[in-house]
């Protein structure tokens, strides 16, 4: 029996508005401004922090300048999905904190992703892909992964002229921008246009619902394809490991979001008191959407202190000021069910010095507990194809290659940061890495035959 779970809570008015662009991009004369206060300094500490490596200065000037097709042109070429980064980067602690403007009393950073959003805006409305296909290779490469990592790989690949099938067990290509990200960080199906518009370079086609170890296989793949790339995401989910975790209303946060992105919104359920578990940022995305649809209560309980929060100050801010209560130093103890659903949730309080105290606790009403305490890769689909695995990620060298001959890997599946943005680098460096490969097999075999 549910306790109160509906959906529907609001009108379709309401829920229009709470997930339009929640920060809209700039305006050509706000962009101007903006672009005037970039130092354009030489080796910018900006650059370093970005894990793309876009040349931030380069891009600002050509904005300032009214060159847009040169600004977007520097961005895509190190990031081909500069324009969903710039909407989801935690840029507050990569390129904008470490801009040269934060170190003068009084002065805020550069917009560097806001102006990065404008460029990469303004040419994806031209309507024409700014870089051109090289000729055929004749070769082909298989990406398993739609997500960031392998859409990077798959467009670079692309452009140098090979050709590129990318597997994944959605119905569409996109990944966490597509199924995993708040629906108001990327409005108005911003995630499927920028598909489009990678698409555009040619070469490149998808193959959906194939799921690695079940309908398609690594060695089969490796018989067929010249090269294979792995971009496979984190598909298992940590679980509380308390009584009556898969009782009515317990879900998990990443399943919440997908649903909530893949659904009209006023056909997803949430519940009137929502209590999510959890430090992350999917943790803020699923509080904040659950109160954006309606949800009257919503809590954020997190087990350590915000100086650990893997979401950033930010983000954190951002929950609060959406109405989400968030508070630390608290685990799960046990969650309260009757008649087979969620009906509170209780927590012990730690400390600091990492105990917990079973006497000292509180309960919170809960119609709906979303679990968001970590993802984690599973390996079952590649432990049997001389793939090394190594606590718990793919081990590949400095240019992403795997130990099994031919395939590579990168994005959440291998060490590294779980950021967006490091997923494209990884994917744009395995494919540079590939190519090399394919044309170096291509120069041994003439020089053979000659």
């Amino acid at each position: 029996m549910r306790l109160d779970i509906a959906c529907g809570r609001l009108p379709e008015s309401a829920l229009e508005l709470n997930f339009a662009d929640a920060h809209p991009g700039l305006s050509p004369e706000q962009a101007a401004l903006e672009a005037d206060r970039c130092f354009y300094c030489y080796d910018a500490p900006c650059v370093e922090a970005c894990p793309t490596d876009i040349d931030i200065p380069r891009f600002i000037k050509a904005i300032a300048s009214d060159n847009l097709a040169g600004a977007s042109r520097t961005i895509l070429q190190s990031n081909i999905l500069g324009g969903s980064c710039a909407r989801v980067c935690p840029t507050e602690i990569l390129c904008e904190q470490k801009c040269v403007h934060t170190a003068i009393e009084a002065h805020h950073a550069v917009r560097i992703g806001a102006l990065q959003r404008f460029a990469t805006d303004w040419q994806m409305q031209q309507k024409t892909h700014p870089f051109q296909r090289a000729a055929s290779t004749g070769k082909r490469v298989a990406v398993v992964g739609a997500g960031p990592a392998g859409l990077a790989c798959a467009h670079r690949l692309a452009m140098h002229g090979h050709d590129v099938t990318i597997f994944d067990r959605h119905d569409s290509p996109g990944g966490l921008n597509q199924y995993g990200v708040a629906a108001y960080k990327l409005a108005d199906n911003f995630a499927q246009k920028e598909i489009d518009f990678l698409m555009e370079i040619g070469g490149i086609t998808f193959q959906s619902n194939a799921t690695l170890g079940e309908n398609i296989t690594l060695a089969g793949l490796r018989e067929t394809y010249d090269g294979v790339f792995l971009g496979l995401g984190l598909a298992g989910v940590r679980a509380l490991g308390l009584e009556s975790e898969f009782a009515e209303g317990v879900l998990d946060a990443v399943d919440f979001i997908e649903t909530l992105r893949s659904r009209n919104l006023s056909e997803v359920v949430v519940g009137r008191r929502v209590v999510v578990i959890g430090g992350g940022n999917t943790a803020v995305d699923a509080a904040v959407q659950a109160k954006r649809l309606g949800a009257e209560e919503v809590t954020l309980v997190y087990r350590r202190g915000a100086e650990h929060m893997a979401a950033t100050e930010v983000e954190r801010e951002w929950a609060q000021t959406n109405g989400v209560t968030v508070r630390f130093w608290a685990s799960p103890s046990q969650l309260n069910v009757e008649d087979g659903a969620i009906r509170s949730i209780t927590f012990i309080r730690g400390a600091p010095d990492g105990g917990y105290d079973p006497q000292n606790a509180f309960t919170l009403a809960a119609d709906m507990v979303l679990k968001a305490i970590g993802q984690v890769f599973v390996p079952d689909p590649v432990r049997n194809d001389q793939i090394l695995v190594e606590n718990g990620r793919i081990v590949v060298n400095e240019t992403g290659r795997t130990s099994m001959p031919g395939v590579y890997a990168g994005g959440d599946c291998t060490a590294g940061e779980d950021l967006t943005v490091a997923a494209v680098r990884d994917g744009r460096n395995a494919a540079e890495a590939l190519h090399n490969e394919l044309m170096a097999s291509n120069t041994e075999r003439a020089d053979h035959n000659g």
